[in-house]
């Protein structure tokens, strides 16, 4: 039997204006099993990054709830979900998010800083050779490219071997053959680690490489698409 390891239950968020109530996201039902690979595709504006920060805990919704690995959402404050968050989940965005002062092998630690542990330089640097900086560890961010800097923000989200696994337009600041490589690294290390991976993208054959592909329109979650048949919504 597979294991739910993100469920979402008539999920909807509206936020106010002095003018209107918007309502960005309607009635979103899911699940998500363990080891699965999913692609969150639609048109800019659809709701796909809402959604993505739904199901992570980095925000709370309007109506419904969500639970990640049986812990519901709604119940815990601000505290216990960033707590869930840095023992359970890692994040890849767009924008590298690196800490400029920083080599590439204490950002890749820095995750164990922020849990309050030991930093573990030797998992650092195995992760760092897993996607081929060996000899970039202790270069700045600035001293590196961005498929490195990429890279060095795969290798610091797969520090602290997370359940899940958020990417957020991982390679949209990339060119393609740089894209291409990242992509090859992202679902290594995923296969290697056996993590859920959840995405948010704009890219036809990186939503392609997933288990399961999600449509958003308009707020709403349209269709659940086997990656085989992405093709005809992307």
């Amino acid at each position: 039997m597979t294991t739910s390891v993100i469920k979402a239950t008539s999920l909807t968020k509206t936020v106010s204006t002095k003018q209107e109530h918007l309502t960005i996201l309607q009635d979103v039902n899911l699940d998500i099993c363990a080891g699965e690979s999913v692609a969150i595709v639609g048109a800019s504006g659809a709701g796909k990054s809402t959604l993505m920060t739904l199901l992570a805990g980095l925000d709370i919704a309007s109506e419904g709830d969500v639970e990640i690995l049986g812990h519901s959402l709604s119940q815990l404050d601000d505290e216990q979900r960033a707590d869930l968050r840095s023992q359970h989940i890692g994040f890849v965005f767009q924008s590298f998010l690196l800490i400029p002062s920083l080599s590439a092998l204490d950002n890749v630690t820095l995750p164990c800083l922020l849990r309050g542990e030991g930093e573990d330089k030797q998992r650092a640097s195995q992760l760092l050779t897993s996607v081929g900086l060996e000899k970039r560890m202790h270069h700045l961010p600035s001293q590196l490219s961005g498929g490195e800097q990429q890279r060095v923000a795969l290798a610091r989200a797969f520090m602290l071997s997370p359940k899940i696994l958020f990417a957020d337009e991982p390679t949209g600041n990339l060119d393609q053959q740089t894209a291409k490589n990242i992509v090859e690294q992202l679902f290594n290390l995923n296969q290697q680690h056996g993590t859920t991976l959840i995405m948010v993208t704009h890219d036809n054959a990186l939503a392609a490489r997933c288990d399961r592909v999600l449509y958003m329109n308009s707020g709403k979650l349209e269709t659940h698409l086997a990656s085989s048949d992405s093709s005809q919504v992307l």
